[in-house]
């Protein structure tokens, strides 16, 4: 009887073939994953909702410094600066939907495109658009408001506070921080231009606003990107991400997932 022929030894160099192939494989589709992450989540910023942060008081009492909120670019159509680094590739707008009287937008400010602002809108193409002690006049009628409680600031300030109706009924509160004598609270006569928007903020004597021409000024319907929505998340000064301990105590949990009115 013969001794059996032993089996051929492996080939030293097919299992380290097939570990290469393999630890490519998963880079590549690791790789792959991240990339269509990132397309998927450019997709949703550019064309359905975008967070921004509120860097000062001037729309108190409905958003404060530190909230963060979502963008509806699906409710005014797109723009270029709808885009990332604002690179649309055309100009005006497509899909375009109207603002309404009364909504808060984030808008591109058209004295630098660098900039966003946040406002509301209360005064639309054609519209006559005055503020005469403290009042806001449209086309010729004073926006009725109503005097309710004071506002406390976070900062501890008390302010008057009143309700203003505008003409389509939309109710929002408003804030009169220096009274009804404000530099911007007798403004000349404003009658906004076709394809064009009137915004003020709701801390009516905080604000750079359309009401100051060389700052801001009428809104070009190109440069609106879209509806304020909703809070999703809101914090004092006084928390830093890095610092958790800070958290507790430093977020508005009231705040969270209000709508915007």
């Amino acid at each position: 009887m013969t001794d059996p022929t032993p089996p051929p030894d492996p080939d030293p160099s097919s299992g380290a073939g097939d570990s290469g192939s393999t630890a490519a494989g998963g880079l590549v589709e690791t790789v792959r994953t991240i990339l269509i992450a990132f397309l998927i989540a450019i997709a949703v910023r550019t064309f359905l909702y975008e967070p921004f942060n509120i860097p000062s008081g001037s729309m108190m009492p409905t958003l404060l410094k530190g909230d963060y909120l979502f963008v509806s670019k699906l409710s005014y159509g797109y723009s270029r600066f709808s885009f990332p680094f604002s690179a649309g590739p055309f100009d005006g707008r497509i899909l375009q939907d109207e603002p309404e009287r009364g909504d808060v937008a984030v808008f591109r400010n058209p004295n630098d495109a660098s900039i966003d602002y946040i406002k509301r809108i209360v005064g639309l193409p054609g519209d006559r658009i005055q503020v005469i002690g403290g009042v806001l006049h449209i086309n010729g009628e004073a926006v009725k408001r109503r005097r309710v409680e004071d506002y406390v600031t976070p900062e501890g300030q008390v302010v008057a506070q009143y309700v203003e109706t505008l003409p389509n009924g939309l109710e929002h509160r408003i804030l009169e921080a220096k009274g009804d004598a404000a530099f911007l609270d007798n403004t000349p006569l404003f009658t906004v231009p076709a394809g064009h928007y009137f915004g003020m903020g709701d801390n009516r004597d905080q604000s750079q606003d359309s009401r100051m021409l060389s700052l801001v000024g009428y809104i070009p319907a190109e440069n609106l990107i879209g509806r304020a929505d909703v809070l999703f998340w809101s914090v004092e000064d006084q928390v830093v991400l890095w610092k958790p301990w800070t958290w507790p105590t430093g977020v508005r949990y009231g705040r969270l997932f209000d709508g915007v009115d």
